[in-house]
Order: C-alpha cells, then structure tokens, then sequence
C-alpha cells in the first residue's frame, strides 16, 4: 500500500553561551589544548525524514586537537531520545538521571566513530545495538544522521571532554590535580562539562537530574496509524458499495 510521505517535523532548541564548565569550577586539561568554546552547546536541531531522524549540534567553536577524519575530536555528544513511554532513566555514561520519563534511543557521538542504541523495555538490559549513525562536520555544526524512527520526541543532550584512553571516550573528571586531567570540587561528579537546558538550570550538576528538552509526542507513528485506519476504512466501504451494486444488479 502507498503510504504520502509526510512533511519534516523540525524542533531547534538554543542553550545559553559560556557555561561549559560543569557546576561553574570544572578545570579542562592544558594537554591537549581544549578550550570551553569546543565544548560549549550553542543550539541543537531535530528534524524528521523518510530514513529517519537527523540531529544538528553546532558548538561555540570547531575542535580537532586529536587529528580525527571527521574534523571533531575535542569532544563527545550524546543524545538521548524520549519516546512517550518507558525507557531507561539514568543518562548511561553521564553521571546523570533523567528528570523524568525515560530514553528510548541513545546517541553516543566521537570524531572517531558513533553508535546508537535502542531500549525496548524499560530497561538497559533491553538494550540493542542499531545502525551506526553518520557524523558530516562542517564549520563548528556536527550534522548527525540516524537510524533512530522518525517522530516527534523530546531529548538529553551533553557535552564532554573526549579521551582516546577511555573505553567509552570520555574524560571523566577527577579530583586529582594533573595537566592531563579534567578537574572536579567533587569525586564523582558528572561526565559532562555542558548540558542542552534552560538558562538557570542548574540541577544538573547540583542535584544531578537533567530536564529534557522538546515534546514527547510520536506524531509520525501517530499520523501512520491514521492512514491505516482510512486505509482499513476505504476497504470496508469499498466492499459495502460492492455488495450494494451487486443487489441492483
């Protein structure tokens, strides 16, 4: 059955400049020269298409200090992706808990290589591994293209340091005083320096929960069920005109 292809649901959402600094006293390396500018949130986009959802992240400033392919290395994004039920609360990797509901689909997003996982259940034992996503860089904007179904959803978003010495990528930060390490007040304080939120929010690294940002609202799947049920529809009227005919007959 053909199904018209629906219009790109777009949702851009801005973050207040120069706070990537975690709770305000995070402490970046000086080796490699990292500056808060590459790791700084400006604003970040969702939009919808036929192959799925494609997400936008531009930064204060463009940061490649490990020489990846791609352009970026200064930093890790992840992107974490609210559907309207269930998922896993703790923002895996982060530090962080969701405020409330909970991710569905996680973006784990390097200059070297980017994954996706999806949570059926409620939980990450559910997890599942899906399509790599792609990162295109261009200027300061890291455009992301995804497996992750096209919707309408709400998101976590963060900001951290990369490390090629982690499993993960992440330097996580510490409270052991190193040019090579990110320093903390506090001994497991949150992975990120950054965090996508309203200006003024700052329980993400006091209280350690993080708001998510946008509408949790699958229209897509919504709209797809709609043309099913006309399309269920069409069939039983079309058999009733059938059968009316077929009396005149």
């Amino acid at each position: 059955m053909f199904l018209p292809v629906l219009a790109a649901a777009l949702m851009t959402f801005t973050d207040p400049g120069g706070d990537a600094r975690g709770d305000g006293g995070y402490i970046y390396p000086q080796r490699p020269a990292v500056t808060e500018r590459m790791l700084d949130l400006d604003t970040f986009t969702a939009e919808r298409s036929e192959d799925g959802m494609t997400f936008t992240v531009t930064l204060g400033q463009a940061g490649n200090p490990y020489g990846a392919p791609s352009g970026y290395s200064a930093g890790v994004i992840d992107i974490f992706v609210r559907g309207s039920a269930g998922g896993e609360r703790r923002l895996e990797g982060t530090g962080l808990t969701a405020r409330s509901g909970g991710w569905r689909y996680h973006l784990h997003v390097t200059g070297f290589g980017s994954t996706l996982r999806a949570v059926y259940g409620n939980n990450l034992a559910d997890a599942r591994q899906l399509k790599d996503p792609v990162l295109t860089v261009s200027g300061r904007t890291l455009t992301i293209r995804t497996a992750v179904p096209a919707g309408t959803y709400a998101y976590w978003v963060t900001s951290s340091l990369y490390s090629p010495l982690s499993p993960d990528g992440v330097l996580r930060p510490t409270t052991t005083r190193s040019p090579l390490t990110l320093q903390a007040a506090r001994e497991n304080a949150p992975s990120p320096v950054d965090v996508l939120a309203e200006a003024g929010d700052t329980l993400a690294f006091t209280g350690g929960t993080l708001a998510s940002v946008g509408q949790a609202r699958d229209t897509y799947t919504g709209a797809l069920a709609g043309l099913g049920f006309l399309g269920v529809a069409a069939t039983i009227a079309g058999g009733v005109w059938r059968r009316r005919l077929q009396r005149h007959l």
